[in-house]
């Protein structure tokens, strides 16, 4: 399952308006291996240059076993989750995502999800409608996170539940002019955010309509983040915007999940005013107390506080909160962007040392929570490539799955809880469909994931990877391992099966050979590389060499892995990620839910 941020939606949307193909992301998939020397492009047999390192003669075999017996962390079954920007309202988007084509980003059968929506907009303001009570809610966010539990057919803003959940239909000339109205759009928000200055966006009760039935038709699970901005001359929070919207949305009987605001660190820099960790604490305990008067909400689940990166201030902000209203929220939440988008290249996405920025936020987020309510769930609810809505052809290219793949892996194994990617469809260069809703690199990175990864996670034993480090000098690894139980929901594959995903930085291939329970099993192989002449550049990607395109505008293609016979040594091709697939372990660990 995922969430979509901005909007949290439980589930994953999809291309071309979803095709209920493309939703089909965040359900349970497949495994990528990689075998011989496979080629770095379709079509060339060259044998590719291997690294043979000085006073090294041939090549270094590295040994390969998993920990079968139990699992290190167990994460959430919807674990990978999606955002949508706020700014879909605005623009026109939201309309088109239950058009057929995006209906095919549905997910396919997978557990429970859920949806957030967020963004760094100030404020939702909705006019009162006729016969509608007037929705006031800001800084709204909603994530969709994959999960049901069967194929759900992918519905239109179909206001009235009796009728059932519809597909739109939306002549082609309909999609083009929404295009352009999102580019001009586009470029309004880009003016706004370099100026910090931001308009309101109006949230009327029709649209609150269309996104709930949107989650709801695709079986995703919906978080809105309430308007924290709206402050009262002492600055503790005006909750009276929150309350219209909280009853509109308990008479429509909407199953929601809440939270508040959007990275308080930077409230300064949009109202004027900021707002210290235990003032929004308070706020929380009382968006707590409304939510316990309404019978609807009595029990709905709340996340916060949606920090940006743990630097010092923003870190003393959390402690703040953890104090006052640790114990009030169902998990802690912060945000991740690790490039500025406007200066970034595509060398950047291959430095380890960028890739492991990550890791020191997570153990920050730790440390704080631990102190005060240890064991509370994190959850990463907003990760992206580069911030500033992204680079054209780089952060919504093949370079930046590395990041993505590498984000996945570390989060799980460092146990946090969920994590939310920014963003589905948004005005930016950040997210996983573009404005045609065809998929993009990290689309098809994220269906793979969901396919085959499962909830619990494997310790990985390495020889002959690890290099002695000279005075001074910390080693980097270039070749990154990560390992789970295959998703339960994956019946390709039986209970006990293994996955293995694998990001290999080097300018190689790398041989690995598995070993101890591993050994002499049989392997599937999914290797994703990209496609085309643009290289790292290029925006389409090819599995185990076969270009991977929707079939029809509701119908994604088959990802069929590659068979390895027992005991093949895997060939893992320079700059490539992939999944494998270790059939027929009957991993102990793996056998049971």
């Amino acid at each position: 399952s995922e969430l979509i941020r901005g909007f949290l939606l439980a589930g994953m949307p999809c291309p071309s308006s979803c095709p209920p193909g493309l939703l089909a992301l965040m359900a349970p998939g497949l495994a990528l291996m990689a075998t011989f020397s496979l080629p770095s492009q379709a079509g060339d047999r060259r044998a590719l240059p291997v690294e043979k390192p000085p006073g090294v003669k041939g090549r270094t075999l590295i040994l390969l076993d998993v920990n079968t017996k139990s699992p290190v962390r167990i994460i959430s079954e919807n674990f990978l989750s999606l955002q949508l920007d706020p700014s879909i309202i605005h623009d026109g988007w939201l309309d088109f995502l239950s058009s057929r084509n995006g209906a095919a980003c549905r997910a396919e059968p997978s557990p429970g999800p859920f949806g957030r929506r967020a963004g760094c907009r100030p404020g939702l303001q909705s006019p009162p409608l006729p016969g509608r009570p007037a929705l006031r809610g800001g800084q709204s966010r909603a994530a969709a996170a994959l999960g049901s539990t069967g194929d759900i057919v992918r519905s239109d803003i179909a206001l009235d539940k009796q009728k059932g959940c519809k597909i739109a239909q939306h002549p082609d000339i309909m999609l083009e002019l929404q295009r352009e109205k999102a580019a001009q759009m586009h470029l309004v928000l880009l003016k706004e955010q370099f100026s910090n200055t931001y308009s309101n966006l109006t949230l009327t009760a029709r649209s609150l309509d269309k996104l709930y039935n949107f989650a709801d038709c695709s079986g995703l699970h919906l978080i809105f983040a309430l308007n924290a901005l709206r402050r009262n001359p002492n600055n503790s929070w005006n909750s009276s915007n929150a309350l219209s919207l909280l009853k509109y949305s308990a008479s429509k009987k909407y199953n929601i999940s809440w939270e508040l605001g959007n990275e308080p660190n930077n409230y300064r820099t949009l109202i004027g005013r900021s707002v210290n960790g235990s003032q929004l604490g308070k706020d929380y305990i009382q968006l707590r107390s409304l939510l316990q008067l309404i019978r609807t909400y009595s029990r709905a689940n709340l996340y916060g506080p949606n920090i940006g990166r743990p630097r010092k201030n923003v870190i003393a902000l959390l402690e703040g909160f953890m104090k006052v209203a640790g114990s009030t929220v169902d998990a802690v939440t912060w945000q991740h962007y690790y490039i500025d988008g406007r200066v970034a290249k595509v060398t950047d996405f291959l430095k380890t040392r960028l890739l492991d920025t990550l890791s020191d936020q997570i153990r920050k987020i730790q440390k704080v929570v631990n102190t005060y309510t240890p064991g509370k769930k994190i959850w990463l609810e907003g990760v992206g490539a580069t911030s500033a809505g992204g680079m054209n052809n780089l952060s919504d290219s093949y370079a930046a799955g590395f990041l993505w793949l590498n984000t996945l892996g570390l989060l799980a194994s460092q146990g946090i809880d969920v994590v939310v990617r920014q963003s589905f469809l948004d005005h930016g260069h950040n997210h996983l469909v573009d404005q045609n809703f065809n998929p993009l690199p990290d689309y098809w990175l994220s269906l793979l994931y969901k396919r085959l990864i499962g909830p619990k996670v494997l310790a990985i034993h390495v020889a002959g990877l690890q290099r002695k480090p000279r005075p001074g000098r910390v080693i980097r690894d270039k070749l990154r391992i990560y390992a789970h139980c295959t998703s339960y929901h994956n019946h390709n594959y039986v209970r006990g099966s293994i996955t293995l995903y694998i990001i290999n930085l080097h300018r190689s291939r790398k041989k690995i050979k598995l070993a101890g329970t591993l050994r002499d099993k049989i392997v599937h192989q999914y290797l994703l590389q990209p496609y085309g002449k643009d290289g790292l550049h290029s925006k389409s990607v090819q599995l185990n060499g076969q270009p991977l395109a929707m079939v029809d505008d509701g119908t994604l293609p088959e990802l069929k892995p590659r068979p390895l016979r027992a005991g093949r040594t895997l060939v893992i091709p320079p700059l490539t990620m992939s999944f494998y697939v270790v059939k027929n372990v009957n991993a102990l660990a793996c056998r049971y839910r």
